[in-house]
């Protein structure tokens, strides 16, 4: 690119020269944007960046060359070119007119307004020229506000003529769908663009105000009428002076209910009354603090206000009579609050000195409401219904899915395969069931007990199990409290009722008799004589001979029944020798050697009765060396005297149990001159004592 030729040549090749200093030789941008607006900007440089000399000529010259037609030089003038059509979308893009204005509404179904003013924005697009009512929100007005007329265009007459912007102005009204608005102002880019156009706008209004709205701004008047007590004074006297009373509500007398502890909080500064609930650990209640929050509570309302909607609408002065106040809520005495009655048992040390310098109480003990706990109510079973063990029926009242009673497993193992078994009569009136016999067989694991009967040829009746293992209850019992029968109850000659039928046991085996000598303890006097008879009529050599002797012992042991406690022992001393094969605990060598001596002197007899009282007394004590020794020392004289006096010493450090009747009853044998001689022939080392005694006066 070349710069300006040189002053005075023409401007042809050859004779302009390239300026080297220039180097940007593009054409200046005349178009730009501003504010989002297209705008025609006019160049300030050159091709090559030379600054273009502008304005250097004044107006007159530059109307003067505009107007200038070179018809000479280039010819006839061409016409200009139209100007550049903008569609209005283009043009008035994002271009609204705004106008505040207002209608008015008619309220016929209130008292308080007959109508209502309503205000609204009116909003004009040039674009499209639509229109849209606006009404700001006003919070809490309880009217439907927002968009009134979306955005459309309006008609402004019967015609179909839409309204233009040349038809809105500044005090005028307008008619929309039946509602006369009222334009007061408008925005300053409307008032601008109005009178650009040439439209004379009118001046502003001011903008009408709604009557309800107006009012409900106005502060309420109050009534007051004076009062002679001061309520500022009662603040600032009792400011955070409080009142705290310990109350109980009872309510075990309906459904669930229960007592429950709360605390009751009288603030003296404004009469209010706060109860709160005591929570204890796992009590299972949500933790929240309070049962009724701190207000006034009414004492007595009138009587039209029974019916006032105290859950919705807060109680006034004019529906109460009398309030609670500080003198209501005492010590021991109760008071009903919503329908709750708190009784109050305790208050706290200023409590009690605010009353005693108010009110003059002094004595305001605490009560004690704690209640003792009624003892557990022990669960009645139902009636037994008959079917199976009455500890196996009972498992279906305690458990949903009953288990099986518990067993003593220490006594099934102690007593396994131990089996007691005896013979048995049926008890009947029919002459066929007399000669059926049955066998006991009684479980000492399981005290349970099977009956068995032997089957009989040609007898008609089936023989083979009679009774499964079960438990039998004896009939004396009841079906809340069974007592079964044990092993103690079965001896020759008792009867057993199982299920209504009566048995009557006839026999036993040996390991029976095993059992009972070594478990004598357990069993009574008459169960152990049946045994020893069955062993005597076994081991007699005539039969005659020892049916007059049993007889004869039985009336020597029969005249002693004040003795049950020493008949009761068993068989002789420890270390004595002696088994159950005798009579009343002796050995069968001393019932013979007694048998002969009731021959010779009816006197023996009894004294043999004594003796064997003595030795069921002495059964168990380490008696047998000790006794003769003992007697022997404290008698120094060997006169074979001793006192009644100094036999009691010896028994009592000896640790031997005396009766007083027995010591009498030999004295008085003694008396009648038995010597010790008449009892030494018998051989009986257990009753030295009373050998001494014999020889002795007591």
């Amino acid at each position: 690119m070349v710069s300006n030729p040189v002053h005075g040549l023409p401007f042809l090749p050859g004779t302009s020269f390239k300026d080297s200093t220039k180097t940007a030789f593009h054409r200046s941008q005349t178009l730009g944007y501003r504010n989002g607006y297209a705008v025609v900007r006019r160049p300030t440089v050159g091709i090559g960046g030379e600054r273009l000399q502008v304005n250097q000529l004044s107006q007159a010259e530059l109307d003067e060359l505009a107007n200038k037609a070179t018809i000479l030089t280039y010819g006839q003038p061409k016409q200009a070119p139209p100007a550049e059509f903008i569609p209005a979308h283009v043009a008035f893009d994002k271009k609204v007119l705004k106008f505040d204005a207002y209608f008015q509404e008619d309220v016929p179904m209130s008292t308080e307004e007959h109508y209502r003013i309503r205000q609204v924005n009116i909003y004009y697009y040039l674009e499209d020229d639509s229109m849209s009512v606006m009404e700001p929100v006003v919070e809490n007005s309880g009217i439907l506000q927002g968009k009134l007329i979306k955005r459309q265009r309006l008609t402004k007459n019967d015609q179909g003529d839409h309204y233009h912007w040349k038809d809105l102005n500044r005090g005028i009204n307008i008619t929309i769908y039946g509602k006369t608005f009222r334009i007061v102002d408008c925005d300053q880019f409307t008032q601008v663009f109005l009178e650009s156009q040439g439209i004379e706008l009118n001046p502003p209004e001011k903008m009408a105000l709604d009557p309800y709205t107006e009012l409900r701004k106005q502060p309420l008047r109050k009534y007051v009428t004076p009062s002679d007590f001061d309520q500022l004074k009662q603040f600032l006297t009792f400011d955070k002076q409080v009142l705290r009373f310990y109350a109980i509500w009872d309510d075990t007398d309906s459904m669930f209910g229960e007592c429950r502890n709360y605390i009751i909080h009288y603030y003296l500064m404004d009469d209010t009354v706060e109860i709160r609930e005591v929570h204890e650990r796992n009590d299972g209640r949500d933790p929240f603090p309070l049962l009724m929050n701190r207000q006034r509570m009414p004492k007595i309302l009138v009587e039209n206000a029974k019916n006032f909607p105290q859950c919705v609408l807060e109680i006034s002065d004019q529906e109460v009579l009398e309030w609670y106040t500080a003198k209501d809520f005492i010590v021991g005495k109760s008071l009903t609050i919503l329908g709750r009655t708190f009784f109050i048992y305790d208050c706290d040390p200023f409590t009690r000195q605010y009353y005693k310098e108010k009110f003059g109480l002094s004595d305001l003990p605490r009560i004690d409401v704690s209640k003792k706990e009624p003892p557990p109510v022990k669960p009645e079973l139902p009636p037994y219904n008959g079917y199976g063990l009455v500890e196996d029926s009972a498992q279906n009242c305690f458990v949903l899915i009953p288990k099986a009673p518990k067993k003593d497993v220490i006594k099934m193992l102690m007593y396994d395969n131990k089996v007691l078994r005896y013979l048995a009569a049926l008890e009947s009136p029919i002459p066929e069931d007399k000669d059926r016999r049955f066998v006991f067989s009684y479980f000492l694991a399981s005290d349970m007990i099977s009956i068995f009967e032997p089957p009989v040829r040609n007898s008609g009746i089936i023989g083979g199990k009679y009774l499964g293992r079960t438990k039998v209850v004896k009939p004396s019992s009841t079906a809340d409290n069974p007592i079964y029968y044990g092993p103690t109850d079965f001896f020759i000659g008792a009867v057993i009722e199982v299920f209504g039928h009566r048995f009557v046991i006839l026999d036993t085996d040996d390991y029976v008799l095993k059992y009972m000598e070594s478990n004598a303890a357990q069993y009574s006097p008459e169960a152990l004589l049946s045994i020893q008879n069955r062993v005597q009529r076994q081991e007699a050599p005539a039969p005659g001979l020892e049916k007059e002797k049993q007889q004869e012992i039985e009336n020597v042991v029969t005249p002693l029944p004040d003795y049950p406690k020493l008949s009761e022992q068993g068989t002789a001393c420890a270390g004595s020798g002696s088994t159950f094969t005798g009579t009343k605990g002796r050995p069968w060598i001393m019932d013979q050697e007694l048998s002969k001596q009731t021959k010779e002197d009816p006197g023996v007899q009894e004294l043999e009765a004594l003796i064997d009282t003595i030795q069921k007394q002495l059964k168990d004590h380490p008696c047998k060396d000790n006794i003769r020794e003992a007697f022997q020392t404290y008698d120094k004289e060997a006169s074979g005297y001793v006192d009644k006096e100094m036999f009691f010493k010896i028994c009592d450090s000896l640790n031997l149990p005396t009766d007083d009747s027995l010591i009498k009853e030999v004295s008085r044998r003694c008396s009648s001159g038995l010597t010790a001689e008449a009892v030494n022939t018998h051989s009986l080392p257990e009753a030295t004592a009373c050998v001494f005694c014999f020889n002795g006066n007591i």
